[in-house]
């Protein structure tokens, strides 16, 4: 039995350090270069793995260098890729990512290659309803739409990272538990460009059990009819792609395990933090003994604003 089931996107990604974005039809020579496994779904996964969650991915990736990189990462991470299927002949999802030395911000430039549509076998339902949370992140539509009925028949709790405002997303939204989605994903797929009240037209209409808006740096909120902002944790920013991914991840990971309140947001709001401070989408998210004595370093006022030093 695993605590975390994923299906979505996992990418290759090419990080590139640049002094600063390059202007159109200009070149520009980065600094420091490096491949490492991505995708909002596969990164999540890989941090909940990391936290001490049981975790296992569905999806589809080619028989490419791309494909084999991604399949062999996570694994080294302890997610459990028995479900993942390679097929012959495809490119793999991949990203090209400029992250700005000075700010610390990231631009990315993706593509889905030429993978089919990925199709959920037995196997694969077998293991969603055996599961504690079915973790969504609007790729692979079809499939996860399939999925998160079949999570629900079973009582297992289905939660989405809603990013991407991906056509026909909103097909997925009446069987998530948990949403969490981006401010920009609240505000396109509403219609509202007020945050808050985009909030609750969206809260309003789909109900979750938990929602939860992030907001980047400035962090983000609670909503449950009010407004209840989680705690940010400032730091030196050097890499914050992925840091998304990575809250979700360990935002699942505390919820199932019975933290409640603010706890959970708490918690996974310092775990991406401290993923921000270091370089790398993964390999940054630190262990949960680390996440909690940073943490534990910190003095957690709620209301004030504080400098959190590493």
């Amino acid at each position: 039995m695993h605590d975390i089931v994923g299906i979505g996107a996992s990418l290759y990604d090419t990080l590139m350090v640049v002094p600063g974005y390059p202007k159109e039809d200009t070149k520009m020579m980065a600094g420091r270069t490096m491949g490492q496994g991505g995708g909002p779904c596969a990164t999540a996964l890989a941090a909940a793995s990391r936290l001490g969650a049981k975790t296992a991915y569905i999806g589809i990736m080619g028989d490419d260098a791309a494909g084999s990189f991604m399949k062999q990462d996570l694994e080294r991470y302890g997610v459990d890729t028995g479900l993942v299927q390679v097929k012959s002949g495809y490119l793999s999802y991949m990203s090209f990512i400029l992250l700005n030395e000075e700010t610390g911000s990231r631009t990315c430039i993706w593509s889905k290659g030429d993978i089919p549509a990925l199709i959920l076998c037995g196997r694969d339902i077998e293991t969603i309803q055996n599961a504690r949370v079915l973790h969504l992140d609007g790729n692979h539509l079809d499939a996860a739409i399939q999925g998160a009925i079949a999570a629900k028949q079973a009582g297992v709790k289905v939660s989405m990272d809603a990013g991407g405002n991906y056509q026909g997303v909103g097909r997925l939204l009446p069987y998530v538990d948990y949403l969490i989605p981006s401010e920009e994903f609240v505000c396109q797929f509403t219609g509202i460009n007020d945050v808050e009240k985009a909030a609750e037209r969206l809260y309003r209409e789909y109900m979750p059990e938990v929602f939860i808006i992030t907001q980047g740096s400035r962090g983000g909120f609670i909503y449950d009819g009010s407004i209840h902002r989680y705690p940010v944790f400032p730091v030196p920013v050097l890499d914050s792609n992925g840091a998304g991914d990575v809250f979700h991840g360990a935002f699942i990971t505390a919820y199932t395990e019975g933290t409640s309140g603010e706890e959970p947001a708490e918690f996974a709001s310092a775990v991406s933090a401290l993923k921000c401070s270091r370089l790398g989408g993964r390999k940054s998210v630190p262990d949960r003994a680390s996440a909690l004595q940073f943490m534990k370093r910190k003095q957690l006022k709620r209301g004030e604003e504080l400098i959190y030093e590493i």
